[in-house]
């Protein structure tokens, strides 16, 4: 399995994001709307931490998030419906 390093999130969401990675669990609404890149989504879903810590948040994503688990919503359920890094083997 793929370390990832969850720290520049905020600390509520790091569960549900590292969940999502590490298991293909899914998360909230909120980071949903982010996996899908839904821009308008994750503001309407943010609570006012995330608001605050939303470029932390896109910054972890484009650096830290592998691509082939977010982007658009057909590629978060596909990565959801995979296991994650634990239900797949050499990524």
């Amino acid at each position: 399995m793929r370390e990832v390093n969850y720290e520049l999130l905020p600390e509520h969401i790091r569960g549900g994001m590292k969940r999502y990675l590490e298991d293909g669990i899914e998360p909230g609404s909120f980071c949903v709307a982010v996996l899908e890149n839904n821009l308008s989504g994750a503001f309407g879903r943010a609570d006012d931490v995330n608001v605050i810590n939303m470029h932390s948040i896109v910054q972890w994503l484009y650096n830290k998030c592998p691509r082939i688990a977010w982007g658009n919503t057909e590629k978060v359920y596909a990565w959801i419906k995979s296991g994650g890094f634990n239900g797949q083997k050499g990524i």
